[in-house]
């Protein structure tokens, strides 16, 4: 099994990115503030516009460390990398079948049946753990409907009768998400899914997750020969990481929504960390970014058993183990991808 090496985030707006010999450093008006080895790290996320040196995206290139740039509020702007890595008849193969509607709804179902499993599956717990504090007959009614979805998603007859469930789904989900905020609720709510800008504290702790989740997941495609472009479920646009977020589906509720649940209800952030914005939207200050950078940190570390394979693995390798069984999958090794569904 692959090691689990940390992603380096730079959060500071000023801070400028540069080379010594093999080591990343990160430089604060003009003196050095932090320094690792490159090849410590698999992966450096910049929040900053001072930017990096040529020579580092150079260094970053060589020795496969993926480099992104995203925005204050976690909006993807965009990556150095190196040349194209993996085996050609993989990509192959990924691209004729991208091409095959019924072969892309195949995959599509199960991407979309595994996201809508793991949105019950945080629903059942809060149901479980916290009987005397949440609405259960809200949250009741809504594992019902998400299990109709479920059905109806397996059953769809093309991608635009799947996208309407989804649609769905996510809708009576994010209805009753409320519900599952147990501490800090006049601080902390939301009125639905909304994001480019968010409008609540809520969703931009979502967006902000999201993102840091991409970075993983399209990271883990591209280690194991994928085109992170070409994708089965979201259309393909220039610049659109298309698989990226189609493998992101199954991993939404179990490691994003389950985070910034616990980063409310644990009261490790506070209403105070965020900044509503001249246009409406609400972005994170500086101590909040690294406070949640932090808990995704964390949790990377934890280890559990893999639904499929049956081997404990950190949580942070799940993206490049579902990534994994995505090529086995496209090579035909496997009858069908195996979805990451968590209980």
């Amino acid at each position: 099994m692959r090691k689990l090496l940390n992603t380096l985030f730079v959060t500071s707006p000023e801070a400028y990115l540069s080379r010594d010999g093999e080591n990343v450093v990160v430089r604060l008006d003009n003196q050095e503030r932090f320094r690792i080895p490159v090849h410590n790290i698999e992966g450096i996320v910049c929040m900053g516009f001072m930017g990096a040196s040529p020579s580092l995206m150079s260094l970053c290139a060589e020795r496969k460390v993926a480099l992104s740039f995203v925005s204050e509020s976690g909006y993807f702007l965009g990556r150095v990398t190196g040349p194209v890595s993996g085996n050609v008849l993989l990509r192959r193969k990924q691209y004729r079948v991208a091409d095959n509607p019924e072969s892309c709804l195949k995959i599509s179902q199960l991407f979309i049946a595994g996201k809508i499993a793991n949105s019950k599956t945080v629903l059942q717990r809060a149901i479980r753990d916290h009987a005397q504090n949440v609405n259960t007959s809200a949250l009741e009614d809504a594992i019902s409907k998400l299990t109709f979805s479920q059905k109806q998603a397996l059953n769809a007859m093309n991608q635009n009768e799947l996208r309407g469930f989804e649609g769905e789904s996510a809708s009576v989900y994010f209805f009753v998400f409320n519900n599952l905020i147990l501490q800090q609720k006049e601080d902390f709510f939301m009125e639905g899914r909304n994001r480019r800008p968010p409008l609540d504290n809520v969703n931009a702790l979502l967006s902000f997750i999201y993102t840091l989740l991409m970075h993983e997941v399209r990271a883990a495609l591209e280690s194991v020969g994928l085109d992170p472009c070409v994708g089965f479920f979201h259309v393909d646009r220039p610049g659109r990481q298309s698989l990226a977020l189609d493998m992101m589906e199954e991993f939404r509720p179990f490691l994003a929504d389950r985070l910034v649940l616990s980063l409310i209800n644990r009261k490790q952030i506070c209403k105070d960390g965020f900044i509503k914005q001249p246009t409406g939207g609400i972005i994170m200050e500086d101590t909040t970014r690294k406070e949640v950078i932090t808990a995704w940190q964390k949790r990377k570390q934890e280890e559990i058993i893999h639904p499929y394979l049956g081997e404990k693995v950190p949580i942070g390798l799940l993206p490049y183990c579902q990534a994994l069984l995505m090529a086995r999958y496209l090579r035909g090794d496997l009858d069908n991808y195996p979805v990451f569904i968590y209980k």
